[in-house]
């Protein structure tokens, strides 16, 4: 599994925008992380009826995409709309690209 995190908007716009989205192979990872960020990111999955507020401004928006099986899904959420389980899934990605 290939997973992209992506940062956008913000007060660091510029700053943001020059940098190259963060990516992670699992197959990189010890097979209980692994594990473990692949429970996150099916926690992660919204469900059809999950309610989207508009977005606020000045806030950042985050973009996870997982490429697994030659199927691609595509999370976004912001600092305004984001739920718990799309917070816990993107503290764990933070969490270990400050580990390289």
């Amino acid at each position: 599994m290939k997973v992209t995190l992506a940062t956008h908007g913000g007060l660091a716009a510029a700053i943001n925008l020059r940098l190259p989205p963060k990516v992670l192979d699992t197959d990189t990872l010890p097979e209980h992380a692994a594990a473990e960020l692949a429970q996150l990111v099916a926690a992660a999955v919204p469900t059809p009826e999950a309610d989207q507020p508009s977005r606020a401004r000045d806030a950042m928006s985050y973009t996870i995409t997982v490429e697994d099986g030659g199927r691609s899904t595509v999370l976004k959420q912001s600092d305004a709309t984001m739920t718990p389980t799309f917070a816990a899934l993107l503290t764990w990605l933070r969490k270990h690209f400050e580990q390289q």
